[in-house]
């Protein structure tokens, strides 16, 4: 199951790129450390974003890691020791395998804010888009993270009118854990409300100053 966009991935990959050179591995890690719903993100498709945006001149293999030296295999006289050493000999060239490393390009640096900046869809996956630009919210300009904070609200306030009308409509046709779980899903939007009125206040705030 795919959790995010094409572009949602790419936006990720860049703005991991943009902190720090990684390699494949690196990047998974990352984005199950710092950005929790792509956890899902498998080596299948991430290496396919990868390859998109290294055509597009976005992303670039900037190194291979280099291997480290290899043990010659020691001359005992012993079979079984000449054995034993030419084991541990191909085990460490299979194991020392040059990773290759991504670095973001001028053409990334661009793109990344290009679709940082951009208007999030209506969709099912708003809110993982949202949680993803926010997790990159501090390369946009204070008035863009305004912008983007005050659109967010404004999908929320809709969806709480939306999800108290159905709670008032639904509380004669359904059953009290179906009613509960309605009346969570409006606490949670309406605390997810008063959190961004936090933040665009202490936006303005620093605006300000």
């Amino acid at each position: 199951m795919r959790y995010y966009r094409p572009i949602m991935l790419e936006l990720a990959i860049l703005g991991l790129l943009k902190e720090a050179e990684l390699h494949g591995y690196e990047l998974k890690k990352q984005l199950v450390d710092r950005l929790g719903p792509l956890s899902s993100v498998s080596f299948g498709s991430l290496y396919p974003a990868l390859a998109r945006l290294e055509a597009a001149g976005a992303v670039k293999a900037i190194e291979a890691r280099d291997r480290p030296a290899v043990p010659a295999v020691p001359m005992t006289g012993s079979l079984g020791g000449e054995l034993a050493a030419y084991r541990n000999r191909r085990a460490a060239t299979r194991g020392s395998r040059g990773k290759k490393v991504y670095g973001i390009t001028e053409r990334g640096e661009a793109l990344f804010e290009e679709l940082l900046a951009a208007e999030a869809q209506t969709g099912a996956d708003d809110d993982r888009a949202f949680a993803l630009k926010l997790a990159f919210a501090s390369y946009l300009p204070t008035d863009a993270r305004i912008g983007m904070l005050e659109r967010r609200r404004a999908q929320l306030v809709e969806r709480l009118a939306r999800a108290r009308d159905s709670v008032r409509a639904g509380k004669s046709r359904v059953d009290t854990y179906a009613r509960t779980l309605m009346e969570h899903r409006t606490e949670m939007t309406e605390k997810d409300i008063s959190w961004l009125d936090r933040l665009i206040a202490d936006e303005r705030k620093e605006s300000d100053q």
